[in-house]
């Protein structure tokens, strides 16, 4: 039995894109070395099944991509998350349990075409499909939405909805979530009351060894500690620590900045 389902480890904090809906993240830009790697997987192995290579930034990015899926598939479910931009460094890699590419990333700005764009991940789904999972994810109010749906319908031979999550095919799946508001000291939202998953569930590793609750506190706001002078042992029995867990427990959101996060107050609504 594992502490937590998941533990979202940041190898790169860097992107290849800057999409207007994303929080921009204000830590040196840095890559995890191999050495790092294997450090912060090795202390966190007991803790988990399910390692998620991402924070914040693209990690597609990282040139050991596909060395670190190997090697952590040894102890771990790998999951992805990207903008898909980059998927072809990864369209062979049978070590991956589940991608999730956000679609309403795309944007011609970039110098891709859509067509390009699509075809890339589509190939991806042809490759992976019958050992991974494959989320299309829609979660912001993108201009080129429909006209995507309607490209992977016709290239899919299935009729697509932009309306409810959709199952595409074995393991292809598509992913409708309502625009969250990304959690910020100086945002509008305030909002002391709820429960959270995260220290429950799931803590989030940034690139500069920082634990943080979870993956939405992409500037390390909320550190816990620091996973290359600290064992989550002692994280986790820390006075931040538990006035956290015990606060969600109760519905009362502890800390400033989960005050001003509503990802689950608005789940919680539907």
């Amino acid at each position: 039995m594992f502490m937590y389902k998941k533990i979202y480890l940041e190898i790169t904090n860097n992107c290849n894109l800057d999409c207007s809906f994303c929080i921009k993240n204000n830590r040196i830009k840095k890559y995890l070395s191999k050495e790092e790697y294997l450090l912060i997987l090795n202390k966190i192995k007991s803790y988990t099944k399910y390692l998620y290579l991402h924070v914040s930034g693209e990690p597609l990015l990282h040139p050991l991509i596909n060395e670190f899926i190997d090697l952590a598939s040894k102890d771990f479910y790998i999951n992805i998350t990207t903008n898909g931009y980059l998927i072809n460094r990864i369209k062979n890699n049978q070590n991956i349990r589940q991608i999730n590419i956000s679609l309403h990333s795309f944007d011609p700005k970039y110098n891709i075409s859509m067509t390009k764009y699509l075809d890339n991940i589509i190939e991806v789904i042809n490759n992976l499909a019958n050992n991974t999972y494959i989320s299309l994810r829609f979660w912001v109010n993108n201009i080129y939405n429909k006209e995507i749906i309607d490209y992977l319908s016709n290239k899919l031979s299935i009729t697509i909805k932009l309306e409810n999550n959709f199952k595409i095919r074995k393991n292809v799946f598509v992913s409708i979530e309502e625009e969250f508001m990304w959690p910020t000291l100086d945002n509008d939202y305030y909002n002391s009351k709820g429960t959270c998953y995260a220290l429950k569930d799931h803590i989030g590793i940034l690139t500069n060894g920082d634990i943080v609750p979870c993956c939405l506190d992409v500037n390390g706001v909320i550190k816990l500690g620091n996973i290359f002078i600290d064992d989550l042992d002692k994280i986790k029995s820390s006075k931040k620590y538990n006035n956290m867990l015990n606060g969600f427990k109760c519905h009362q959101k502890v800390e400033e900045l989960c005050k001003k996060c509503n990802f689950y107050d608005i789940k919680i609504a539907k």
